[in-house]
């Protein structure tokens, strides 16, 4: 559609539709971080959130119908994260979710959004939802991820059917293996592969494990840091800037659900002295 520049400049248009901080509704976007950091459990709450879940995070959201497609986990491990989930949930959360909450794991198939029946298939998911997440990128192609042509197309697809449809698409990714050894997670450029996976999207979010130096900083013991991860936005085109959070992954209360847990929002304090949290 070609843009009336008169009426542009003198009409206010509407308000831009944030799905997430920063992420606006019809675009494409990233969650990026080392692998076991949690990225599949913060998809898995960020979905139930805005599919009328509870907000553990303390990340804000719109609310609408959301599906999540696991990529690299069996049914199992996601029913184990579900589980735990749902420690937390009231009886009317759990029916909102299960009316605009879409679940399918993807592990068992060789899938290639390049190709027309794969491409529809997330079209159609897509359609008449608030949101859509891929875990991980490469469970949805077959090419090189260090070719910025190949990756080109692969965006290019993701945001074909985000324009479409009006559906915000995030792809989950692994950061390089550099930037997880430095402490480097929170830069844009932290996303394993070719440079275009960051800057042919219009938002990337990040996770990154609490670092020795950040144990230090909030008084953290060296044996407990494992079980915090910092969330925040490393690249965002649209919105007020987001202020990082710490996360803690706090276990099922049952112990047959080992593979459970939820991320839940940290309280840190600053500690001069090196204190124990």
């Amino acid at each position: 559609m070609v843009i009336n520049i008169l009426s542009a400049m003198c009409e206010k248009p509407e308000a831009l539709n944030f799905v997430l901080p920063g992420l606006v509704a019809g675009t494409v976007g990233a969650l990026v971080s080392p692998g076991g950091s949690g990225k599949s459990a913060a998809a898995l709450q960020i979905g139930a959130q805005v599919s009328g879940g509870p907000n553990l995070m303390g990340i804000e959201s719109s609310l609408g119908k959301a599906a999540y497609f696991p990529g690299e986990d069996p049914e199992i491990a996601v029913r184990h994260r579900l589980f735990a989930l749902g420690e937390h949930c009231s009886e009317s959360q759990r029916m909102e979710m299960q009316s605009n909450y879409y679940i399918e794991p993807l592990d068992a198939y060789t899938v290639n959004i390049l190709t027309d029946d794969w491409a529809n298939y997330f079209l159609k998911a897509a359609k008449g939802r608030k949101l859509l997440m891929i875990d991980t990128l490469r469970i949805s192609h077959q090419l090189d991820e260090n070719d910025s042509g190949a990756m080109s197309q692969v965006v290019g697809a993701m945001k074909k059917i985000s324009s479409v449809t009006g559906c915000s698409i995030i792809f989950l990714h692994h950061t390089s293996k550099s930037s997880a050894l430095n402490d480097q997670g929170a830069e844009q450029q932290a996303s394993r592969g070719s440079s275009v996976l960051v800057d042919n999207i219009r938002w990337q979010g990040y996770m990154k494990n609490m670092s020795e130096a950040d144990a230090k900083e909030f008084g953290v013991e060296d044996s407990q840091r494992r079980y915090f991860v910092q969330f925040g936005v490393s690249k965002q085109n649209y919105g007020a800037p987001f202020e990082p959070v710490w996360l803690r992954k706090v276990s099922c209360s049952d112990p047959d659900v080992v593979g459970g847990y939820t991320l839940q929002k940290a309280v840190l304090e600053h500690s001069k002295k090196g204190g124990r949290l």
